[in-house]
């Protein structure tokens, strides 16, 4: 597919502002796109041909601080805002964008797709049609209301309480950021829809040191929320939880490498399956034959215990919205049952190619880039066994407390994630922790060999990369026992 875009350096200022994500909009201005605006756009985007065509404005104000090595590195407290317009024609997209936000310069961009466009003359009738979230989660605190001051001395005060932990901590870096993203989108089927997000992360990167050796801990939080966040999660504690974990793998034997059981905690977090199944049942990469699940619909890729659920709709996680970055109302989505598998991940351009409708999945990092099918909250659904249960029945092998990063080859299911917290297992008791472990398998054979299923659910965060774009996650599972897995370690 062809994407044109334009990029304009510098942002417009408050006294210029999109007549479609204005937040201070009139229900009497709103109005005013059901008239000559919006279809004109849109239908000068399809003057070419084409099946489909939308235009998304998002309005951003966020807060960016970093501390490291003792002192602010960079304060970022701005407004970022702009528009794009997309059409497609023959399972092909065009997309351009601008920050010259008037009728102006949203038809040049308009006229810009329309060059790129080839297709069957468009000649439907665009009424608008405004459609809203049914609930919006206000924030108990909105970040706009705290002070910039406030914000600093949260990033200084964690900063000094993971120093003051032990003298091996050579370098401390704490992230605070929060983002009030307000969207809008308008399409050829006649829907226009305005959708608020608010968002907030904190995360503490503490690395230790003693002789030759180096270890890192590393704990994030957050949540579509406000500084309500801070409520249950103190960045005391977060710099605490970093620095604990960090001086206990320096500490930590070198963990045994070979084959042998994997328990893996709720408290990892979700990264396993995000890696090893999420990414392989979004749309596209199903489609193109880039995913060891593509064109499997039907047949049982995971155990039995194993349903795999991806939802938006969760309150104040990470990854939830309202609806999507294509104005498609946010649902709940059951991709694996049972261990068989029902469906992917799909947006509007890849719903279009195999003859469905979206489920939701259509995303962007900024109105800089075009919507791609992503995960958003995604989890493995709690069983019926006790967690404890779980463990005892385990005899040796690792226990997995905290996972870190991960790859995966989609085409082949292969993956490999690093463990940046873990134990062994002895008689069935966590015993003593393990350093620089990581699992090596195959995504479906995994997935199938899982034997226990815990009761217990328990969430991460991320933020998921894919072709540039970077978008707010969450993933988790329960307690889960994999009866043999590779564990890379000291052999």
């Amino acid at each position: 597919f062809k994407v044109l875009s334009f990029i304009l350096i510098n942002c417009r200022r408050n006294d210029s502002v999109c007549q479609l994500c204005n937040p201070r909009l009139s229900p009497e201005e709103e109005s005013m796109l059901e008239g000559f605006t919006v279809p004109a756009i849109l239908k000068r985007s399809l003057k070419n041909g084409g099946d489909f065509a939308d235009i998304f404005c998002e309005h951003v104000s966020a807060t960016s601080v970093v501390f490291e090595d003792g002192k602010i590195e960079h304060i970022i407290a701005g407004v970022d805002a702009g528009a794009g317009v997309r059409t497609i024609a023959n399972g092909k997209t065009a997309y351009a964008y601008t920050n010259r936000l008037t009728d102006e310069g949203l038809m040049e961009v308009a006229e810009a797709v329309s060059c790129a466009t080839r297709g069957k003359d468009f000649e439907k009738d665009i009424s608008l049609i405004k459609k809203t979230p049914e609930s919006n989660s206000d924030p108990e605190q909105g970040v706009q209301e705290v002070s910039l001051e406030e914000k600093v001395a949260l990033v200084k005060r964690a900063n000094q309480v993971a120093r003051s932990m032990d003298t091996r901590i050579k370098q401390v870096k704490v992230v605070y950021r929060d983002a009030l993203r307000r969207i809008a989108t308008a399409n050829t089927n006649g829907e226009v829809v305005y959708d608020e997000r608010i968002a907030t992360l904190f995360l503490v990167q503490v690395i230790v040191a003693q002789n030759d050796l180096m270890q890192t801990g590393y704990e994030p939080r957050g949540a579509c929320m406000g500084f309500e966040l801070f409520q249950d999660n103190p960045p005391d504690q977060i710099a605490e939880t970093a620095s604990r974990r960090a001086l206990m793998m320096l500490e930590a034997r070198r963990a045994p490498g070979g084959k042998m059981p994997v328990v893996l905690s709720s408290d990892a977090g979700g990264t396993m399956i995000h890696e090893a199944i999420g990414h392989g049942l979004e749309a596209d990469l199903a489609q193109t034959g880039m995913s060891v699940y593509s064109g499997r619909i039907g047949e049982q890729v995971a155990s039995h215990l194993i349903t795999v659920i991806d939802d938006p709709t969760l309150p104040l996680k990470r990854g939830s919205y309202g609806f999507d970055d294509e104005g498609v109302k946010a649902q709940r989505t059951t991709l694996v049952e049972k261990g068989i598998l029902k469906g992917y991940l799909y947006d509007c351009l890849t719903a279009m190619k195999d003859g469905t409708t979206s489920t939701g999945n259509g995303r962007r990092e900024s109105y800089h880039s075009r919507p791609l099918p992503r995960m958003s909250n995604t989890f493995i659904a709690p069983g019926q066994m006790d967690p404890e249960a779980i463990l005892h029945a385990t005899k040796s092998g690792l226990f997995v407390k905290k996972m870190g990063g991960g790859q995966v080859n989609t085409v082949n299911g292969d993956f490999v994630f690093e463990v940046t917290e873990g134990y062994l297992i002895e008689d069935g008791e966590v015993a003593e922790p393990v350093r620089g472990a990581t699992l090596t398998g195959n995504g479906p054979d995994i997935l199938i060999s899982i034997d226990m299923v815990g009761s217990d659910l328990g969430f991460g965060i991320g933020t998921c990369g894919k072709e540039g774009q970077g978008v707010p996650v969450a993933d988790a599972q329960p307690t889960l026992r994999i009866p043999e897995i590779v564990v890379g370690g000291e052999v």
